[in-house]
């Protein structure tokens, strides 16, 4: 719910999301049951904002009923859509929901317009193309089926398998990434053997001693330099960002991103690397712009062989607003005099003040803080404060629900 609200206040215009029922979002959807997936999408209809229900999983037989009565279920939320994966799927959440508009999941693999136009005449009214496509390809489909609304990744990991399509995890751990268990064995390290047939002689190829190699690791998708291309190449009708167990952090930035990009290119504002530098400070395996732009074989960037620790550049999210706007919460180490970014919604605007908390000011176009006294809700005066420490921290004024404390450190 956290992070629901944390995209939609950032700037999301919608976000997708299930209980932990037939969806790919299994590990994503455990904060979600009926109850609070109804409140969250109560929270977005009441801002104008949309909800997608992700049942894009692949159902064995003996599952049919129980899918039957999930799409039953959750048409009964009167969600915005429903994503889905296949034929069989699509069909069945026609008859049980026809009221319910219905997205076709990357999961389906569309990369022509013959295909997309099966999955449109079979109900699809969206189709989020395969990661693997490009955009010549989808301004063809959208030049033979001009109403059908085309939707993208532009941001988040990346699959090393042709979207999703792997096997790995289901061999060595039992868990199937198309029905929502992924165990993510292509962040794993793998030692590299070459066998010669002729001798029986085997050695292993060393790249780092200890470490092994990153052969399966996949950089994350980055579009934010590209979005001014995808506009004006009129075949896209929503940008998809990929977050099913980052942060509310990354929720944040990301979506606001995203948005100030879209904005700035209407206002004839667009600077791209403003984008990247404010993307940096979310944890990431480095980037890529993968496929969209350029074709595969022209490139070789994809790939991180190095780690596959997410990191970000310099930056330690400390704290996070309260709901009552007047205090935040810990997350990192906060000590007098720091000086921290309050990191806002597009248009928030915080009051600037000098007082015996401490002080709010602006400096280069962002909102910063200084702490005098650190105070806790009981009155309590602390030397610092850590991501341990539990109790809510008074701020110098009153600032808007969800706006992040950051710092910038150096090594």
């Amino acid at each position: 719910m956290e992070k629901l609200k944390t995209a939609i206040d950032y700037g999301a215009d919608a976000v997708y999301g299930s209980i932990n029922h037939f969806s790919l979002r299994q590990r994503g959807a455990k904060g979600f049951d009926k109850e609070s997936f109804s409140e969250g999408i109560k929270y977005a209809h009441d801002r104008g904002k949309k909800v997608f229900v992700t049942i894009n999983g692949f159902p064995f037989n003996n599952q049919i009923e129980r899918l039957k009565k999930h799409l039953e279920e959750m048409a009964s939320l009167e969600p915005d859509a429903f994503i889905v994966a296949t034929p069989g799927v699509l069909k069945l959440s026609q008859e049980i929901a026809p009221q319910i508009n219905k997205h076709l999941s990357t999961q389906a693999n569309v990369l022509n317009y013959l295909d997309a136009e099966i999955y449109h005449n079979m109900g699809a009214t969206r189709i989020v193309t395969a990661r693997e496509i490009s955009l010549k390809d989808i301004q063809e489909i959208k030049k033979h089926l001009p109403n059908l609304e085309i939707e993208v990744f532009v941001h988040g990991s990346m699959c090393f398998a042709y979207s999703g399509r792997c096997l790995i995890s289901s061999l060595q751990t039992g868990r199937t990434p198309n029905r929502g268990s992924c165990a993510n064995d292509c962040r794993f390290p793998y030692d590299v053997y070459l066998e010669n047939r002729e001798s029986g002689i085997s050695f292993r190829l060393e790249e780092e001693e200890g470490v092994g190699t990153y052969v399966f690791n996949s950089k994350d998708l980055n579009l934010a330099s590209y979005i001014d291309q995808l506009i004006e190449a009129n075949c896209i009708d929503a940008l998809k960002i990929e977050g099913r167990t980052k942060s509310i952090y990354y929720a944040g930035v990301t979506a606001k991103t995203y948005k100030m990009a879209i904005e700035d290119y209407k206002n004839k504002k667009y600077q791209a690397d403003k984008y990247q530098e404010i993307l940096s400070t979310t944890k990431n395996r480095g980037f890529t712009d993968a496929y969209l732009i350029s074709r595969p074989f022209e490139k070789r960037n994809t790939q991180n062989h190095k780690s596959a620790m997410s990191k970000s550049i310099n930056c330690e999210v400390s704290g996070i607003v309260c709901e009552d706007e007047t205090y935040f919460m810990c997350k990192y180490k906060i000590y007098p005099n720091d000086e921290i970014e309050l990191f806002t919604p597009l248009g928030v605007e915080i009051e600037c003040v000098d007082n015996d908390i401490g002080t709010i000011y602006q400096k280069d176009g962002s909102y910063m803080m200084k702490l005098k006294q650190i105070k806790t809700q009981n009155g309590k005066i602390l030397e610092s404060v850590h991501s341990g420490n539990t109790n809510p921290i008074l701020l110098p004024a009153k600032v808007q629900r969800n706006v992040f404390l950051r710092k910038f450190v150096t090594s």
